[in-house]
């Protein structure tokens, strides 16, 4: 059971995710986890393991404290902000700077009202919305597979989303006559010309607050894209990059909110 499980979970994410190449397995990762596992101190661990592999001096860590303490001005560190300068020195964890990223999923909970809270340790930073959009392809699809992505959408989305990548969009068609509704119909009929096509369809990319339209999404809307994409297995990529610039009325509906009373499972489930 968990073997089929496990193999049907890689089918969801792309070779690269899911390759062993990650440079891990090399001498260069040997030292580290032997470093991890028993560091060298002085006084304290003699003859514990000595990092040589990486270009940071912590040997004057010290003293870069004791000035940044006696010329607050001229730092761009700030006095309390001291003891977290060893934190921030050094070569950052590949998900960001772990009291970044706590700040990011304090300020993603108050963009909503505070009606949904957010996991720091969830959360990975990346160089703005166009990058965290590609990083997400290149992790959930291969050259070849697909994205619906209901229209009007980004126009850059065919760069964004598939120029490095090879991942293709196919549109679902949506129409001015019910102010460009996305029905399950639309989404039924685009995934069904796929699959006529032999493309694979890997997942939804929706952008709420919409891009171009400036529209939000309701929470029947959002419930219905959820079921769509338990049916057919897909993953469900929500660009809420405008999350914090809704102003007026209707309120804006997270798809963490709609989630949280509903079936599926959140690992499917991605926001940018």
């Amino acid at each position: 059971m968990g073997s089929s499980s496990a193999t049907s979970n890689r089918l969801l994410l792309s070779k690269i995710a899911t390759s062993e190449g990650h440079g891990e397995n090399s001498p260069y990762f040997d030292g580290w986890k032997a470093y991890d596992r028993n560091p060298f101190h002085p006084t304290k661990n003699p003859e514990g393991v000595i990092q040589m592999g990486l270009a940071e001096n912590q040997l004057s860590f010290d003293l870069i404290e004791d000035w940044i303490k006696k010329n607050p001005k001229a730092s761009i560190c700030t006095p309390e902000g001291v003891e977290e300068f060893k934190n921030v020195a050094i070569f950052q964890d590949y998900h960001g700077f772990p009291e970044f990223r706590k700040a990011v999923a304090m300020f993603m909970s108050k963009a909503r009202g505070g009606r949904v809270t957010f996991d720091p340790n969830r959360v990975v930073m990346s160089g703005g919305a166009t990058g965290a959009n590609e990083l997400v392809m290149f992790c959930l699809a291969d050259p070849g597979d697909a994205f619906l992505v209901p229209s009007p959408y980004y126009p850059a989305f065919y760069r964004d989303l598939g120029w490095r990548t090879g991942v293709q969009i196919v549109p679902v068609d949506c129409d001015s006559s019910n102010n460009f509704q996305i029905t399950k119909e639309a989404l039924a009929a685009a995934y069904e010309k796929a699959q006529k096509n032999n493309i694979n369809v890997k997942g939804l990319i929706i952008t709420n607050p919409s891009n171009p339209l400036g529209t939000t999404l309701d929470r029947d809307t959002l419930e219905s894209l959820v079921e769509f994409i338990n049916q057919k297995n897909i993953h469900l990529v929500c660009d809420e990059i405008y999350a914090a610039t809704v102003f007026s009325s209707p309120t804006f509906t997270c798809i963490s909110e709609v989630i949280q009373n509903m079936n599926c499972n959140p690992n499917f489930i991605h926001i940018v």
